[in-house]
C-alpha cells in the first residue's frame, strides 16, 4: 500500500482474503444447512452438518493463522519501533553530551571572565583609594602651602612696616631722601 509523504498512514489494516475466505466457508455450511432441514433426510442432515463441521474448522483454522500473523506483523512493528527509539535515544544522548560540554565550557570561560574582572575591580578600586590618598595629601600639602604663603605674605608686610618705621626714625634718611 503506496502512501504519499504527505498523508497518514492508515492504522486501521485491510481485512486479508484469509478472512474474506474463512466467511465464505461459514456462509457455505449454513446455506449447506438450511438446504438439508426442509428435506427431513438423515443422509442430507449428516453430510450437511460433517460439511458444516469441516467448513467451521477450516473458517477458525485461516482465522487462527492470520490472527498469528498479525500478531507477528505487529511484533515487528514494535520491534522496528524500539529499534527506531533507540537510534533516536542514542542521537538525543549524544546531542545532550554535546550540548552539556558546551555549556560546561562556556561556564568555565564565564566564571574566568568573572574572576578577571573581579581582580580588575579589585586593582582599580586600589588605585582610586591610592589616587585619592594622593589628591587628599596633595590638597593638604597645598592647603599648608596656601597657609605658609599668607602667613609668609603676613610677615613680609609686617617686616616692610618695621623696616619703613625704622627708616622713617633713622637721621640720614631725610637727608637721603632730599639728594635723591
Amino acid at each position: 500500500m503506496a502512501s504519499s509523504p504527505n498523508r497518514q498512514p492508515n492504522r486501521r489494516r485491510q481485512r486479508s482474503v484469509r478472512v474474506t475466505v474463512a466467511v465464505s466457508l461459514l456462509s457455505l455450511a449454513a446455506l449447506v444447512v438450511l438446504f438439508a432441514l426442509p428435506t427431513q433426510s438423515p443422509v442430507w442432515l449428516s453430510v450437511s452438518s460433517v460439511c458444516a463441521l469441516l467448513c467451521g474448522f477450516a473458517a477458525s483454522r485461516i482465522v487462527y493463522n492470520e490472527l498469528l500473523q498479525s500478531r507477528r506483523h505487529n511484533a515487528a512493528d514494535r520491534v522496528a519501533q524500539a529499534q527506531a527509539y533507540r537510534v533516536m535515544f542514542t542521537e538525543r544522548a549524544c546531542e545532550h553530551a554535546e550540548f552539556t560540554t558546551a555549556m560546561t565550557d562556556r561556564l568555565a570561560g564565564r566564571d574566568e571572565t568573572i574572576r578577571e574582572l573581579e581582580g580588575t575591580v579589585v586593582l582599580a578600586e586600589k588605585r582610586a583609594m591610592q589616587a585619592e590618598q594622593r589628591v587628599k595629601r596633595e590638597s593638604r600639602l597645598t592647603h599648608e602651602a596656601q597657609q605658609k604663603v599668607v602667613e609668609l605674605q603676613e610677615a613680609l608686610e609686617i617686616r616692610r612696616a618695621e623696616e619703613a618705621d625704622e627708616l622713617a626714625t633713622w637721621d640720614g634718611w631725610d637727608a637721603l631722601r632730599a639728594h635723591a
